[in-house]
C-alpha cells in the first residue's frame, strides 16, 4: 500500500473551498475526530488523531485514533472487537477537524467504558445548571473487564 501524501496548506482558498486535503494539526499534532453511526447519526465519540492515524484510517477503511493519555496509536476495536469501519468521512471547512460515520462491529458499542457512545451522560442547563449528570443509557452493551481486563483505566491516569 502506498504512502497517503497531504498536501501542504498553500492558501485560504485552497483549504476551504479546493479539493486538496491539507489537514491542519494542532500544536501537538493532533486533529479532532467526532465519530457518529452512519445509520443512526448518533455521536458516538471524539477522539484524536495524528498524521500517522489519519492516513491509517483513510486507507483502511477502519478507524484508528491517537491516545492522548497513553501516548500511542491505537485502532479502535482491536482488543475489544468492536471496529469501527468508516461508510463516510468528511473534514472541516478549515480542515482542523473531521468527522467520521461509522458502522461498529459487534455490540455496536465505542465506549471503552461499555456503553454505545461515549456520550452517554447528559449535562443539565439553563436553570438546571449544577444538577448531577443524568444518564442517558440504562445499560451498558458489554462489560468492560470481561474485554478489557482489570487493567486501570488509561484516560484517567
Amino acid at each position: 500500500m502506498t504512502q497517503l501524501e497531504f498536501k501542504p496548506r498553500i492558501s485560504v482558498e485552497q483549504v476551504e473551498e479546493g479539493t486538496d486535503l491539507a489537514p491542519k494539526f494542532d500544536e501537538n499534532g493532533l486533529l479532532p475526530c467526532i465519530t457518529s453511526d452512519a445509520e443512526t447519526g448518533e455521536v458516538l465519540m471524539l477522539g484524536w488523531m495524528t498524521d500517522e492515524a489519519l492516513r491509517l484510517t483513510l486507507q483502511t477503511g477502519e478507524a484508528h485514533y491517537f491516545s492522548r493519555a497513553r501516548q500511542v496509536l491505537w485502532h479502535k476495536g482491536a482488543t475489544s472487537g468492536l471496529i469501527q469501519k468508516v461508510v463516510e468521512a468528511r473534514i472541516d471547512d478549515d480542515q482542523d477537524a473531521i468527522w467520521l460515520r461509522v458502522a461498529v462491529a459487534g455490540s455496536g458499542a465505542s465506549c471503552h467504558v461499555g456503553y454505545r457512545s461515549c456520550f452517554y451522560r447528559a449535562v443539565s442547563v439553563g436553570p438546571y445548571a449544577g444538577q448531577p449528570l443524568a444518564f442517558l443509557e440504562d445499560q451498558k452493551t458489554f462489560d468492560p473487564e470481561n474485554v478489557y481486563g482489570d487493567a486501570p483505566n488509561p484516560t484517567l491516569l
